[in-house]
């Protein structure tokens, strides 16, 4: 009797581990997912801002430089905004300590940005040159491979199924408003 007991017990504690397992398993990859399909919009926006301003004269000269780096040097380079924006991140978490939340949020918002267009846009630069080092350049195919799996896995979802038949269907809807406008 107390064997049945214990081994049904057993069974019930496996069958929840599976399950939590499965709730996080699930859980973070649609975590993973939205930071990379924030990275891969913001990415791709804020670095067409940047190379836009890396058009004007001093910057051009700059983003020269950064090209002609070697490949540690290059490597290093990823730095700068990892440290520049530490303390200003930290600053925003003080002023969330001390009740400025809007203001705090704010900052940390306008860093996270800030630093993705600028990694963003130092990764364009410098992506030729450390893709010499083959230990780089295996671990980024690795990266793309599983960034790939993983929001195929997303777009294959009903919610992102969802998303874009939302989006789409405002699009039109848009289009008409703006059509009707034109008209009038």
């Amino acid at each position: 009797m107390l064997t049945t007991t214990l081994a049904a017990i057993k069974r019930s504690l496996n069958k929840l581990i599976t399950a939590i397992g499965r709730l996080l398993t699930t859980a973070g990859i649609w975590l993973i997912a939205i930071v990379l399909l924030f990275e891969e919009w913001g990415w791709e926006y804020l670095a067409a801002i940047l190379a836009w301003f890396g058009r004007l004269p001093g910057l051009r000269w700059v983003e020269g430089r950064i090209r002609a780096l070697p490949p540690y040097a290059s490597l290093a380079l990823f730095a700068v905004p990892l440290l520049t924006l530490l303390p200003v991140k930290l600053l925003a978490l003080y002023w969330l300590g001390h009740g400025h939340t809007v203001l705090g949020i704010s900052v940390i918002i306008a860093a996270k940005l800030g630093g993705t267009a600028i990694t963003a846009r130092l990764f364009m630069l410098t992506r030729p040159t450390l893709m010499k080092l083959a230990w780089f350049a295996r671990g980024f195919n690795r990266w793309m491979a599983f960034k790939d799996r993983v929001l195929t896995r997303v777009k294959a979802s009903a919610a992102w199924q969802q998303w874009t038949r939302f989006k789409a269907t405002a699009r039109s809807l848009f289009q008409r408003i703006r059509q009707l406008f034109k008209r009038g």
